[in-house]
């Protein structure tokens, strides 16, 4: 719309999903281009190579989510969870990192899932605990930021983002098949006799 303002001319809007993962992989590739990342899957820093970044299953069975990749969050991840890292080299040795995570898995393990919330939550750790579908609503996060509504009985997530003045909402519940037909028919212009006619020869619902 800015361009069109600017130049008199209008254009497409060429909008494709495979583009946009590929934005959201510019971090990667720069990363690859570094040095950092390989092809060789589960041995990089984002993939679940690195300790200090990865998801542990908890006493409970549950599971708990770190990212402590800076240095300064690696150091409090040390400190609060008792995580001794003998090699403090392991945080960047990438030789490292394997017989750091198997300390890592074997430390979370020893406690339950709201227990390691307790100990990191509010941190800089960069924690979290790994929800459920039916936890996520109801987590004190989400509660707070509305990140969900309930319509009809249903929870969904509302729409995205969230706008200061004008809100946005969710404006009906799912319809059941066939409830809005009659509705939908006469809004293209069908009169009522051909829509009962259409639906008594079960052409539509």
């Amino acid at each position: 719309m800015l361009e069109a303002q600017k130049s008199g001319f209008g254009q497409v809007v060429d909008a494709a999903m495979v583009d946009g993962v590929g934005s959201l992989m510019t971090a990667v590739y720069g990363m690859y281009a570094a040095g950092i990342v390989t092809d060789d899957r589960g041995t990089n820093i984002l993939d679940g190579g690195a300790h200090f970044y990865d998801a542990y299953e908890t006493s409970d069975g549950r599971y708990i989510s770190i990212a402590s990749i800076e240095t300064k969050f690696y150091d409090e991840l040390l400190q609060l969870a008792g995580f001794e890292d003998t090699d403090y080299a392991g945080h960047r040795d990438k030789t490292a990192w394997p017989k750091l995570g198997e300390k890592m898995a074997a430390l979370v393990k020893t406690k339950t899932r709201d227990e390691w919330c307790e100990i990191l939550e509010g941190s800089d750790v960069c924690f979290a605990p790994v929800l459920t579908i039916t936890e996520a609503p109801d987590h004190l996060h989400n509660v707070a930021r509305n990140s969900f509504v309930k319509v009809d009985g249903v929870v969904h997530p509302p729409p995205a983002p969230h706008f200061s003045r004008t809100f946005s909402k969710i404006q009906k519940g799912a319809s059941k098949p066939g409830a809005d037909t009659a509705a939908i028919l006469a809004d293209w212009g069908f009169d009522s006799s051909s829509i009962s006619s259409l639906q008594q020869g079960k052409v539509v619902g």
